[in-house]
């Protein structure tokens, strides 16, 4: 919210005005809903009550006849009325003036949302006419004369009456006229609250018990028999112990904030550094694959550099010619016969993409990644495009080399994997849940490690999850966690209590004590809880 100093007025940016109005306007209107819930508790737990008033709009008209009393009150819970009965369209009414044309219809709930859709088709963000025409279209109202709405009787209270154009001095240190004198020039509107004028010609209407005249004599406070004094000294005790309750469980409950905050953004540092890692990861494999390259290169000049030694040997053998008759003609043989020995390599590297087809009989994941491997490094080393596209056909991946090194990689972990599946369901009474927990950390190698199993294994895992107890999906009253690892709810728990479809709206136990309790979700981002 943005303070405006008159002399700095001309030096601000127009948009930053706008932003700060328009954020006060939500404030107030977010405070004006805080305040519907505070006065629902009051009346709904009668704690007026514990000030001495006898009824709720005694309590309106006494504490609240700044803000319009006991009629303005009634809007308000109007307004809380509308917004309960429209359901989901109530967050598109932003305040009570708003939600007064749709109050008629808040019998009628079915015409109610009929009638906040049709503002909502209108204008995305309707106002307080857009709304009173949609509820106007929806059931026509015809015009009737205005009548005069009588607010409740309050009990009169037997108060002194202060003599009109007597002058008063304002003593409630709380009120904005504090210290102020001022008189009384009109009839009082009641007997407990005076009109009182000032110097400077406002008019206010204060009670009785906050204004103070040595010419005047009524009471400073309100009088209770005797019979009363202990057991008002014992409530305002007992409101005191209550108060300071109050006070610590804030205190507690704020740490307890700031604590899940904390631990939130070393989560999210800790993600970022993760990924961070895998970053680095991959570039040090494409340095790797780069410098295996280089290394070929290295070893072809190497190469090279020995057959032309060998061919200026040749050359010295022979018998005298002339030099670019000797150099024309062995470099010529030199490059043929070198071309004829990578063809032949090639050709036999090519052939390799038989064993896709039929690999062989026994270690025939380890026999193919090995030769996928060696294909990839000789097409590196070449830049042999065939190659590595049968490097990519052994390995079944892209033919690209870090899609190649990743899939290789994935290949390395199939021992492991199939080794630690049959040691679980080697054990007595295995259950799904011991093979799940050991077979989803090998989920991307799924159909490398099934083709390893044996039939009877792969029967045992058919038959675990046909018996295992867990639903196939998430649906209302599943105990859930959420999928991603890296997030903080992966280790929290929660239930889902609503079915959107292909949404689900889960409540987490940690956010019990936030405002915020649940949140919808999809499906696949969520996963059966499993205690920690």
């Amino acid at each position: 919210m943005l303070t405006l100093d008159r002399k700095q007025t001309t030096a601000l940016d127009y948009s930053v005005v706008n932003t700060s109005i328009q954020e006060t306007f939500t404030a107030i209107n977010r405070f004006e809903w805080q305040v519907v819930d505070e006065i629902l508790q009051m009346r709904e737990q009668q704690l007026y009550l514990q000030a001495g008033y006898k009824s709720f709009e005694e309590y309106c008209q006494r504490e609240l006849y700044a803000w319009g009393g006991y009629r303005r009150i009634n809007q308000l819970l109007g307004a809380k009325k509308v917004i309960d009965a429209v359901g989901e369209l109530g967050g598109h009414i932003k305040n009570e003036r708003q939600a007064r044309p749709l109050l008629r219809l808040v019998k009628e709930p079915e015409k109610l949302k009929a009638a906040v859709s049709l503002a909502l088709k209108d204008n995305p963000s309707p106002g307080e006419s857009d709304f009173a025409a949609a509820a106007q279209k929806v059931v026509p109202q015809l015009p009737r004369k205005k009548q005069s709405i009588q607010e409740p009787m309050v009990p009169k209270l037997e108060e002194p009456v202060v003599p009109q154009f007597a002058k008063v001095t304002v003593s409630q240190q709380s009120h904005p006229r504090y210290g102020e004198e001022g008189s009384i020039e009109a009839d009082a509107p009641n007997r407990w609250q005076q009109i009182v004028t000032f110097a400077d010609g406002e008019r206010l209407l204060i009670n009785n018990a906050d204004l103070d005249a040595a010419s005047v004599p009524f009471s400073r406070g309100r009088n209770y028999p005797s019979e009363y004094t202990e057991a008002i000294a014992a409530i305002e005790e007992r409101h005191k112990q209550e108060l300071e309750s109050l006070e610590q469980e804030l205190r507690i409950g704020l740490l307890s904030e700031v604590t899940a905050r904390a631990e939130e953004q070393v989560q999210e540092q800790l993600s970022s550094l993760q990924q961070l890692f895998k970053q680095q990861k991959e570039q040090n494999i494409q340095l790797q694959q780069r410098l295996d390259e280089m290394e070929g290169l290295r070893k072809l000049e190497t190469e090279n550099q020995q057959l032309r030694q060998r061919i200026q040997d040749l050359e010295n053998a022979k018998e005298p010619r002339t030099g670019q008759d000797w150099g024309n003609t062995y470099t010529k043989q030199g490059a043929k016969a070198l071309n004829k020995k990578v063809q032949q390599a090639l050709e036999k590297t090519i052939d390799l993409r038989s064993l896709a087809v039929e690999p062989p009989k026994e270690n025939a994941q380890e026999c193919l990644r090995l030769m996928g491997m060696a294909l990839k490094n000789l097409a590196s080393a070449m830049n042999n495009t065939q190659a590595l596209e049968a490097a990519a056909i052994i390995l079944r991946s892209e033919p690209t080399q870090q899609a190649i090194a990743y899939r290789a990689e994935q290949l390395e972990m199939l021992p492991q994997a199939v080794s630690d599946i049959r040691r679980v369901l080697a054990k007595p009474g295995c259950t799904w849940q011991e093979f799940w927990n050991i077979a989803q950390e090998y989920e991307v190698i799924k159909s490398d490690y099934w083709a390893e199993l044996t039939t009877q294994e792969t029967d045992l895992i058919t038959a675990l999850q046909k018996t295992s107890s867990q639903p196939d999906t998430i649906g209302i009253g599943s105990i859930v966690a959420h999928a991603d690892p890296y997030r903080t709810l992966y280790v929290e728990r929660g239930e889902v209590v609503e079915d959107l479809g292909e949404e689900v709206v889960v409540a987490w136990d940690c956010w019990k004590e936030q405002s915020k309790k649940t949140d919808r979700y999809f499906r696949d981002e969520l996963r059966f809880w499993q205690s920690q």
